[in-house]
């Protein structure tokens, strides 16, 4: 199994490429590329992605592990059984502390996410705290959409080769002007993974602009699981309250 450090690098990498999250980019890519010799370094550095630590810190905290241990990295990136041992007092407290003064006036559509089911996976953060969906309602529907469709872990299957990059099926999210869902798949041009390779018909998770690592099948379930637990949650109308000027 890859080191945590290494793997919370292959999925922070591609929004802090484009300036997205965490420190200066350019820090993040030249720890990535240092590899093993950059651990120490890489674990300073995953505390500076104030979206994605707090919830390693809360997985961690539950079952007495460390934060960048690979499987409650991997429980947050992707899902595992990590998760199913989550107490949702605990964890909704978490969520109080961390993110109730980020949220502001939003702070009670994010709690009712909480209430309704959601659990501390990358995809709670993206429909449920970022603001896109009640953006998406209000209007913004072009930049809102682009943004959730690459923010959330997508899953496809490699195709084939363009250049430097993969061609790779997935499914992107699509709006109805009521709620959002998945669309057909398509093929889209994504970067490979910053270590390892692919081969056609490997199944892969993708962020932003980026392959990030082969599934197993295993972790497809888990990862489309999660990722739709928490779309259903969006989906919600108490969810998508906008407040007016």
């Amino acid at each position: 199994m890859i080191d945590g450090p290494s793997l919370f690098a292959r999925f922070a990498h591609p929004p802090n490429l484009l300036g997205y999250c965490g420190p200066n980019e350019a820090v993040l890519s030249q720890l990535v590329s240092a590899g093993e010799l950059a651990a120490a370094e890489l674990r300073h550095v995953a505390r500076e992605f104030s979206g994605a630590w707090p919830y390693l810190e809360v997985i961690a905290g539950v079952w007495g592990r460390d934060p960048l241990d690979p499987s409650v990295v991997e429980a947050y990136w992707i899902g595992n059984r990590l998760l199913d041992g989550i107490d949702v007092g605990t964890w909704g407290g978490s969520v109080r502390e961390r993110f109730r003064s980020r949220a502001g006036w939003d702070w009670p559509r994010v709690s009712e996410a909480v209430t309704a089911g959601g659990i501390p996976h990358h995809s709670f953060h993206t429909f449920c705290v970022y603001p896109w969906v009640g953006l998406l309602r209000a209007g913004v529907v072009e930049e809102a959409l682009r943004v959730i469709d690459q923010c959330r872990i997508r899953w496809g299957t490699v195709m084939g080769k363009t250049g430097d990059r993969l061609l790779v099926s997935s499914m992107p999210l699509e709006w109805d002007g009521i709620s959002l869902s998945l669309g057909e798949e398509r093929t889209e041009s994504v970067l490979p993974p910053m270590t390892g390779t692919l081969a056609i018909g490997d199944l892969v998770a993708l962020h932003w602009d980026s392959a990030c690592q082969k599934l197993t099948r295993v972790q497809l379930g888990r990862l489309r699981a999660y990722h739709d637990l928490h779309l259903a949650i969006a989906n919600q109308g108490p969810l998508h309250r906008v407040v007016e000027s």
